[in-house]
């Protein structure tokens, strides 16, 4: 038996798992193109030399900013490289990209997902179906499965945020490389800038087997600046990116986009304090929408409750845990995150449940593998499988059906 599950688990397990997943994600809408392809066009930009769009943009792509002769997007630069390869073969492949294939681009995040939280689960003894079952409940019994596949550039650089952070969170806690841990995170702050502030975090976990002392941390100051290299260097390019674009490094773009301003949640600003209890009531409290006839009840469309999308995330509430270090400080980046993610000015445009939480899967995936028994009990699978089936249900009726729209 051990003949046969080893080389499942080791090589074979991750590989199906992530194949199914992706497969699933692929066939779950009816389309493989997005309008909003705001990165990839910024990203063709700079292999023409420029920074932005000298010609202006479609109607729908109202996020772009006009500054002289130029439209420049919100977007991070790390966004912008992300799309870097799409727009190289798409200049050397004349033709075989004629639309921005970005549920497809989804599909393969999610595969990616999926392929690493199983070898993060590795670091724990989980029997086979309880790792299946939690890699199972975060792949497909999440809001990510949505929006993955909606394939816009929002959606995209959430997705590459996670697949950032999972990385780094392998590159650390399963098998420390810290060259490769700052590029995961690079990757993740660079699609969503507010990971960033997880930078201590990251730097607590390398050092959780050691004395915290600033002797144990100048003999790891080597490991640090490696892992630090990558973030500094895109930093750096970051700030360079801004300047140019508007004229101040720390000018992100958002608050130049026209009319924004005016839009009432950002009478206090971008992010203001103010924006809490609205945040804090559509990611956790804001229920689906009742409709006259079948199917009763769907989502808003902006906003809602992720613990109605995934109830089975409530398990983190368990007590106990392996590492108390890995779990406190997993809740000290939820708690980080959470409260950068409730002071932004709104719940974001066209989603699923709360996209922006997308971001908080990894910490949550980390805090249950602290939490979880060996052995799958029937409450999780349970609360997975109506985890799998809410989201299912969610992904028919936004791209499959008229029920839910703007």
């Amino acid at each position: 038996m051990k003949r046969i599950l080893g080389p499942l688990t080791g090589c074979l397990a991750p590989l199906i798992v992530a194949g199914v997943v992706g497969l699933i994600y692929f066939c779950s809408t009816p389309r493989i193109d997005s309008p909003y392809d705001y990165t990839l066009r910024i990203a063709d930009c700079f292999l023409a030399g420029r920074l932005g769009l000298t010609e202006r943009p479609p109607s729908w792509l109202n996020e772009m900013i006009p500054v002289a002769d130029r439209y420049y997007s919100v977007f991070p630069l790390g966004s912008v490289l992300t799309m870097l390869p799409l727009a190289v073969w798409k200049k050397l492949v004349p033709g075989s990209m004629p639309v921005f294939p970005g549920p497809l681009i989804g599909a393969l995040i999610g595969a990616a997902l999926a392929f690493l939280y199983w070898h993060l689960s590795r670091a724990y003894e989980l029997s086979l179906a309880h790792r299946a079952c939690l890699v199972v409940g975060f792949s497909l019994g999440t809001w990510s499965w949505t929006n993955l596949v909606l394939g816009g550039a929002w959606q995209l650089a959430c997705g590459f945020g996670v697949l950032g952070t999972l990385g780094a969170l392998y590159y650390t806690l399963v098998n420390p490389r810290p060259f490769l841990a700052g590029c995961a995170f690079s990757l993740a702050s660079g699609n969503r800038p507010e990971v960033f502030f997880c930078a201590p975090v990251f730097v607590l976990l390398s050092l959780r087997n050691d004395p915290w002392t600033w002797e144990t941390l100048r003999a790891r100051m080597t490991d640090l600046l490696w892992a630090a290299l990558p973030v500094i260097m895109l930093g750096v390019l970051t700030l360079l990116y801004n300047e140019l674009r508007f004229g101040a490094p720390l000018q992100m773009g958002y608050s130049l986009i026209p009319g924004v301003l005016d839009e009432p949640w950002y009478k206090n600003g971008i992010f203001s304090p103010t924006a809490i209890p609205l945040n804090f009531q559509q990611m956790l409290l804001e229920p689906w929408k009742r409709v006259e006839g079948f199917p009763y009840v769907v989502p808003t469309g902006f906003g809602g409750s992720i613990l109605l999308s995934s109830p089975f995330l409530l398990l983190a509430l368990r007590s106990g845990c392996r590492s108390p270090v890995v779990k406190h400080l997993s809740w000290a980046a939820l708690c980080v995150l959470t409260l950068i993610l409730w002071c932004h000015g709104n719940p974001g445009g066209w989603q699923y449940s709360y996209r922006y939480a997308m971001v908080l899967l990894p910490w949550l995936f980390l805090v249950l593998l602290e939490k979880s028994p060996p052995a799958l009990p029937w409450s999780t699978a349970a609360l997975v499988a109506v985890s799998v089936a809410i989201n299912g249900w969610a992904t028919y009726l936004f791209l499959w059906t008229g029920y839910v729209h703007p």
